[in-house]
């Protein structure tokens, strides 16, 4: 006979068992997380929505994806709104990093947690994690591209070279222009490297939100005031939209046909058309950076904080937004050429090759 005594002892054991079980079901329960994404006006960007939701679908969550056209106003206003809709948990890929202490002030004070994504969030004491790849190391890995192609390791040189950066309302701008200058600085000071244009920090060389037509009509002007009869071998590329742009206004002087060879250009994202042209021959290179894995880094931060588990970080000291450290999750880039194309995007499933004929 069980008694009354052993009988609340199974009932509390029983309790506590499924209490425990609670926090795992969150996992599960169809809680809205919001993810807020710049534009649609880059593939990559695209790429990162479509790879979140779907994973955040298969998890049993419920996502609120938005995009706000690189208005910054449009995003506060959609940030808002996932809040008053009652999300859990917030990841942004902000416009501006420096605009969303307001906003992220009412997710703390409603208990939500805050996921930088891939733009590091500044100013603000409310941000919790921040999932993105190795920054300065793209940096380091778009130099690199160009350093090889020129043979500048084997002694080779002088080379005109000319710089482009970033946005400058984008923190990764910083960290990829400081990468790609650690590997080039000590060729320019050789003179190894000369820059025409005497343009380079980026005050002189950032494109504003990374603007194609921006960088094109920048190269534009270069080639016209520096280039008239000396030739451009390389130009330093932060990403893939800005280096179509500059590669039209190269083809635009006859860059790329006779004898006129086309500069080494770097990139960055391993957007389907720069793939196309690094293929054909124009852009040299571009550093790609999975967002299946970067969308699998974030949607497992998101089920830590869920389930009231620790989210797994692998820096602490890199990313200081100005109000804290934020603890980071840090993921590889790889480097593409013509040389390795097929392995790095087409066998392993980010693109098919009918996409790239």
């Amino acid at each position: 006979m069980i008694t009354r005594q052993t009988f609340l002892k199974l009932a509390l054991a029983t309790a506590m068992l499924a209490g425990a079980a609670v926090p795992e079901a969150l996992a599960a329960s169809g809680d809205l997380i919001g993810v807020a994404m710049p534009t649609k006006s880059s593939q990559r960007w695209i790429d990162d929505g479509n790879n979140i939701v779907k994973q955040l679908a298969a998890k049993g969550y419920k996502p609120d994806l938005q995009y706000a056209d690189d208005d910054i106003p449009n995003q506060l206003a959609q940030i808002e709104n996932m809040l008053t809709k009652g999300a859990k948990v917030l990841v942004i890929a902000s416009i501006d990093g420096t605009t969303l202490s307001d906003v992220l002030s009412k997710a703390k004070d409603a208990g939500v947690k805050v996921i930088a994504y891939d733009r590091l969030i500044k100013g603000t004491p409310n941000v919790d994690f921040y999932a993105t790849f190795d920054n300065f190391q793209v940096g380091v890995q778009q130099a690199s591209s160009i350093v090889d192609a020129l043979g500048l390791k084997d002694g080779k040189g002088p080379f005109n070279i000319e710089l482009f950066g970033g946005s400058p309302d984008d923190n990764n701008a910083y960290f990829f222009y400081d990468g790609a200058l650690s590997v080039l600085q000590p060729y320019i000071d050789a003179k190894k490297l000369v820059v025409r244009s005497g343009q380079a920090g980026m005050d002189k060389v950032s494109t504003l939100r990374w603007d194609p037509a921006t960088a094109q009509a920048r190269m534009d002007n270069l080639l016209s005031a520096f280039y008239g009869s000396a030739k451009l071998d390389a130009v330093l590329s932060p990403y893939d939209g800005i280096s179509i742009g500059i590669i039209s206004s190269l083809k635009g002087v006859g860059y790329g046909s006779g004898s006129l060879k086309m500069p080494v250009v770097s990139g960055q994202d391993a957007e389907l058309q720069s793939i196309k042209s690094i293929i054909a021959g124009e852009q040299y290179s571009t550093v790609f950076k999975d967002t299946r894995e970067l969308a699998k880094v974030t949607v497992a931060m998101i089920d830590a904080i869920e389930t009231g588990k620790p989210p797994e970080v692998n820096d602490t000291k890199t990313y200081n937004n100005g109000k804290k450290v934020v603890p980071s999750y840090l993921l590889k880039p790889v480097v593409v050429t013509k040389d390795n194309w097929k392995p790095a995007l087409v066998d392993t499933g980010y693109y098919t090759l009918d996409q790239l004929k």
